[in-house]
C-alpha cells in the first residue's frame, strides 16, 4: 500500500492519531551571572540527580536535563516542561540556563565537573562511564546540548494498521514499522536541522580545544560560524577518532540492528585501549570497546523501549520489540524559553507520521552512507542557495 491508502486506512479510528505519546528531554548548561559554565555543583534544592525523574545531569555537573512523562497532548505537554524549568529556576539563585545548543565559554576542559551520582555502584558507573568519554572524545565536545523527542503511535494507530494479530505477530509488526520509520528518517530527516537548525556560530574557546578543519569566519571579539550552517551541534567537530564511523549498524529489523550493537559493544579498539582503563590507580573508563556501553552509539534516531529494573536498552528491545523511538536532531531553540516550540511538536508529529505511512525500502551500508553525508552537508552548507 501506498502513503495515502495506509492514512485513510487509520483514519477510520479518530484515536489512531489523537492518542500519540510524546515526551521531551531539553539539555542545559547552568551559567554564571557574567556568562561563564557554573563551577557549582547541581543544586540541592533539585533532589539527587540519580533518582530524580524529571530534573536530573548529563555528563557534566553544570549540564542540567529535563524530563517530562509521557503525554498524549501537545499543549500539557509544552506546559509539563515550562514548569520543570520554573521549578528548577527557583532553586538556581543568581545562576541562568544557556539558551544555546553550543556551550557558553570555557576557559579548560579542567572546568568542566563530571557528574556525581553519589557513592552507590550505580552512581559510580554512571560518572566512570562519563569519565570514559572525557578521555575519548574531551569534556567540552560533551556540553554541548539537544532537545530529545520521544514519540509513540498508540495501540489503535496499530489496529488500523495491522488488523488483529497475535501478540508476537504484533510486536514484530510493530517493531519493522519503527525501523521503516527510522530508514525513512535518515532518507528525509536532514529536514529537521534545515528547517531547525539554530547552531550555526559557536565560542571561539570551543573551536580551541577541537581538531576541526572547517573555514570558520569571525564576528565580534570571539564568536565564530559557518556563513551556510544550520546545525554545527550535529557536525564532526572535532571528535579526532572514526571507530564510530566505521561501525556497521543496519536498519532493516530489530535483530539486524541489535547484532550491530552487541558486536559494538564486544570489539576491541586500539585507540581507546591507549587511553588505558585503569592508570596510577584510577580508572579512566568501563573498557576498551568501541562502545563501553550501549548509550554510547551517537545516532540522529534510536529505537526505544523502557527497560525493567537491571535490564539493559538492548535487553528491553529484544525481550518485548520497539515501544517508542527518540529523535536526536534538535537544536536547542534559542527563542524559546524551554528550547522548543509547539510548532516544531507539531512538524514532528506530522514528519514522523508520514515516515511510518511511506514505503520504506531496505537499506544496505553504501545507501545509509550516502544519507549520512547529504545530512552532513545540510548541517554544514544547508543554507547555501546553490
Amino acid at each position: 500500500m501506498d502513503f495515502s491508502q495506509r492514512l485513510q486506512q487509520i483514519s477510520a479510528n479518530p484515536d489512531a492519531l489523537t492518542q500519540i505519546g510524546r515526551g521531551l528531554e531539553r539539555e542545559a548548561l547552568r551559567i554564571t551571572p557574567q556568562g561563564g559554565l557554573s563551577a557549582q555543583p547541581h543544586p540541592a534544592g533539585l533532589g539527587s540527580a540519580l533518582t530524580n525523574k524529571w530534573v536530573t545531569t548529563d555528563f557534566a555537573e553544570s549540564l542540567l536535563e529535563f524530563i517530562t512523562p509521557v503525554s498524549h497532548d501537545v499543549d500539557n505537554l509544552l506546559t509539563q516542561l515550562s514548569d520543570i524549568h520554573q521549578f528548577t529556576y527557583s532553586k538556581l539563585g543568581q545562576e541562568n540556563l544557556w539558551p544555546m545548543s553550543m556551550p557558553c565559554f570555557v576557559g579548560s576542559e579542567d572546568d568542566i565537573t563530571l557528574a556525581q551520582y553519589g557513592s552507590s555502584n550505580n552512581g559510580r558507573m554512571k560518572t566512570l562511564y562519563r569519565e570514559g568519554l572525557k578521555h575519548r572524545y574531551g569534556s567540552v565536545m560533551q556540553v554541548i546540548s539537544g532537545v530529545h523527542f520521544n514519540f509513540s503511535f498508540p495501540d489503535a494507530f496499530w489496529q488500523q494498521l495491522f488488523g488483529d494479530q497475535a501478540e508476537q505477530e504484533r510486536q514484530d509488526s510493530v517493531s519493522d514499522a519503527y525501523f521503516g520509520l527510522i530508514r525513512n528518517y535518515y532518507r528525509f530527516g536532514w529536514l529537521i536541522p534545515y528547517l531547525f537548525g539554530a547552531s550555526p556560530a559557536l565560542c571561539g574557546s570551543f573551536l580551541n580545544k577541537s581538531a576541526s578543519k572547517l573555514n570558520f569566519e569571525q564576528v565580534g571579539s570571539g564568536t565564530y560560524y559557518l556563513p551556510n550552517a544550520t546545525a554545527l551541534r550535529l557536525s564532526d567537530l572535532g571528535y579526532t577518532n572514526h571507530e564510530q564511523s566505521s561501525l556497521k549498524i543496519g536498519f532493516n529489523n530489530l535483530g539486524q540492528y541489535l547484532d550491530g550493537l552487541q558486536k559494538a559493544i564486544r570489539t576491541p579498539s586500539d585507540e581507546f585501549a591507549s587511553i588505558g582503563v585503569k592508570v596510577d590507580g584510577e580508572y579512566r573508563q568501563l573498557n576498551t570497546n568501541v562502545l563501553q556501553i550501549e548509550n554510547e552509539l551517537y545516532a540522529p534516531i534510536r529505537p526505544k523501549r523502557v527497560a525493567a529494573d537491571g535490564e539493559k536498552p538492548s535487553e528491553a528491545l529484544d525481550r518485548a520489540g520497539v515501544e517508542y523511538i527518540e529523535v536526536r536532531s534538535l537544536d536547542v531553540n534559542p527563542f524559546s524559553p524551554i528550547g522548543i516550540t509547539e510548532d516544531q511538536v507539531r512538524f514532528l508529529d506530522l514528519f514522523l507520521t508520514w515516515a511510518v505511512l511511506s514505503p520504506s525500502d531496505q537499506m544496505d551500508d553504501a545507501e545509509l552512507e550516502c544519507w549520512r553525508d547529504n545530512w552532513n552537508r545540510v548541517v554544514l552548507d544547508g543554507r547555501n542557495p546553490e
